[in-house]
């Protein structure tokens, strides 16, 4: 593709009024062809660089922020009014460009393909970093800040009507949640629409997530994700895990919190070989762990996904 093409189809994506439009002489020219990553970790690459065999939509679309709110002590949640023609499949991510910032982040989207449907909107939640995206986010974001997003990734979950059913793993460790939750929150969107169609809709089978954070208030959307458990009780499942938590764990928590770390004999009871897709997103360490727990107990190197941010 030369690049005359990328541009022009990026620049239909762009308003000429949004700030975003001078970034475009610098957007990337990124080949899309490779489906897992190596697990190899030598040192810390910037997001272009280590996601530059990914595929990518070739449009960047403006975007709004409109809504900012603390998740936790180190991490914001925004919500982005969204280009009608942007979209993406639960579980990627986005090039984030931000006037003024020289570097590109890269950020996984939180919420479900449905809630842009439904109300035009993404969400992203940003860990604090010196990185200048991220401190961009939590130091300078406000609300009507103007960005840019182009979508990205080969870490999805996006079933059509003729797939089997599939029973869903998904594990998280800290902030690795964010395509996670994405995730969650779209298979609970298909579960009434599947119900709805008498079975000829999407066919979700069980999810189970495990998700492990330092402590209780490390763990993100922890009440959404028990609520949508409560009203999928027979679909979806969750235990958290805190790894340094020496406070004691909040009533309504303690059900659902473990101390310590993801145990192999709860990856085993969710594990069919069969049936089992599992997704991965976490520390390299964490995925590299899981990965071989997961091949010890019989699931198949190809129905391990994983995304690595760190």
């Amino acid at each position: 593709m030369s690049v005359h093409c990328v541009l022009t189809s990026a620049g239909r994506s762009l308003s000429p009024s949004c700030p975003a439009v001078g970034l475009l002489h610098r957007l990337p020219l990124l080949p899309c062809s490779i489906k897992r990553r190596n697990m190899s970790f030598r040192r810390q690459m910037d997001h272009l660089e280590r996601t530059a065999l990914n595929q990518r939509q070739s449009a960047v679309y403006p975007a709004q922020v409109c809504g900012i709110m603390n998740e936790s002590e180190s991490v914001k949640r925004l919500r982005i009014t969204a280009h009608p023609d942007f979209n993406f499949k639960a579980g990627q991510w986005v090039d984030f460009f931000i006037p003024g910032v020289e570097k590109v982040g890269g950020f996984s989207m939180c919420s479900s393909p449905g809630l842009l449907q439904r109300e035009g909107v993404v969400e992203l939640a940003v860990k604090f970093a010196n990185h200048p995206p991220a401190r961009w986010v939590h130091t300078a974001c406000a609300l009507g800040s103007q960005v840019a997003m182009r979508v990205g990734g080969d870490f999805y979950f996006d079933p059509s009507p003729s797939d089997p059913a599939a029973d869903l793993l998904l594990v998280a460790g800290g902030v690795g949640i964010n395509p996670l939750y994405s995730i969650l929150s779209h298979a609970a969107d298909l579960l009434p629409l599947g119900r709805a169609s008498g079975g000829r809709g999407c066919n979700v089978g069980s999810v189970h997530l495990c998700y492990s954070a330092k402590t209780t208030e490390e763990l993100l959307f922890k009440n959404p994700i028990l609520r949508v458990c409560r009203e999928f009780p027979d679909k979806l499942t969750c235990e958290f895990h805190v790894t340094q938590q020496s406070a004691d764990i909040e009533p309504h928590l303690q059900p659902f919190v473990s101390r310590g770390r993801i145990t192999q004999e709860e990856l085993r009871t969710h594990v069919d070989p069969q049936r089992t897709l599992c997704y991965l997103c976490g520390p390299p360490p964490m995925i590299e762990a899981i990965s071989k727990t997961l091949s010890a107990l019989g699931l198949p190197q190809d129905r391990i996904l994983f995304e690595k941010w760190w």
